[in-house]
């Protein structure tokens, strides 16, 4: 059952040169229980999607179509005391250094009390208790002292488990995980992923995973979307994405993860365009050992390339294009 669907979703931000387009025709899906990885470098527009979902983006941005169907309720068009009384109790955001997130100034149980006094409108010794619960529930060790702990006391790990005890005091049915590895070692890494893995399992909660750690995507994810300088290039369910990768930007991050000491690491030439630079055609043409005379010309549509994997690749032309 679907619980998100992103349907063709433009974005672009207010410049010195006039507006200048940031996301195009952004599309996918989350059902409960589930895992969607959107992967891709920095600057690709991962976090712009998911801030676009929650409505957290700068003043100079400016979403000009599409659809964000949350439970079939198109959030776009809901009034803003809405889709507040939804950010942090049902679509939830865990940010991406956990580091920061936390106000040094108040203990941790003081911030989780508050998110809990205003989402689950509880008070006293309930929502003390529904503190409790959640920390315990993310696997903090002796619960009810450390809500007393002020951010300093947390490690890096812990306040990423602080976080999203936050999320789970409300019961929140998406979780937006914004690079949540982010400046920890890799064994804090795996206790947080596999706890994510957990909730989604056990909760049913869907799951959005924004990184460009394709090891984490391949062992966690159940769909990968990729991409590319505002637009998705590539998507399928994670299990066809790596076996059968179709898109030469896909292709080129997979031989960029250094799995085989035999075989050297390939490295993709160039970055990631602006979005003030102008590229006519496949944005990723100027970086593409593939690059053919129409793809600096047109941009490619998406092919079907296998049961629900698509392609927006000009080395499909001759298969069958994604129905609109």
């Amino acid at each position: 059952m679907k619980i998100l669907d992103v349907e063709n979703l433009n974005l672009g931000f207010s410049c010195e040169n006039g507006f200048n387009q940031a996301l195009w025709d952004v599309s996918f899906s989350l059902s409960k229980g589930e895992m969607l990885a959107l992967v891709g470098e920095s600057g690709c527009g991962k976090t712009m999607s998911a801030m676009s979902i929650l409505q957290l983006l700068p003043k100079t941005a400016k979403i000009t179509s599409g659809v964000i169907s949350f439970n079939g309720k198109d959030l776009l068009k809901e009034t803003c005391k809405e889709v507040q009384s939804i950010r942090g109790a049902k679509i939830a955001l865990i940010p991406q250094d956990p580091m920061t997130s936390l106000n040094p100034l108040f203990t941790v149980g003081e911030q989780l009390l508050e998110v809990i006094r205003i989402h689950q409108h509880l008070k006293g010794k309930a929502a003390w208790q529904k503190a409790v619960e959640a920390f315990e529930a993310v696997q903090i060790p002796s619960a009810e002292k450390r809500l007393k702990d002020y951010p300093h006391e947390f490690s890096g790990g812990m306040k990423q488990r602080a976080i999203i005890a936050m999320a789970l005091a409300c019961n929140a049915e998406i979780l937006i995980a914004d690079e949540p590895t982010t400046a920890l070692d890799v064994t804090i890494q795996a206790q947080i992923m596999n706890l994510l893995e957990e909730i989604k399992t056990d909760r049913k909660t869907a799951i959005l995973l924004i990184t460009h750690d394709l090891a984490l995507v391949r062992e966690h994810a159940d769909k990968v979307a990729v991409m590319y300088a505002g637009r998705i290039v590539e998507s399928a369910a994670a299990n066809e994405f790596f076996e059968h990768p179709n898109h030469p930007y896909s292709l080129a991050l997979l031989n960029s993860i250094p799995a085989n000491r035999d075989k050297s690491l390939e490295t993709i030439t160039g970055q990631p365009p602006s979005i003030q630079q102008i590229i006519e055609g496949c944005k990723f043409h100027p970086r593409c050992k593939n690059c053919m005379e129409i793809c600096t010309k047109k941009i490619p549509p998406e092919y079907s390339v296998g049961e629900n994997h698509f392609s927006a690749c000009f080395l499909n032309e001759s298969l069958e294009r994604k129905s609109d």
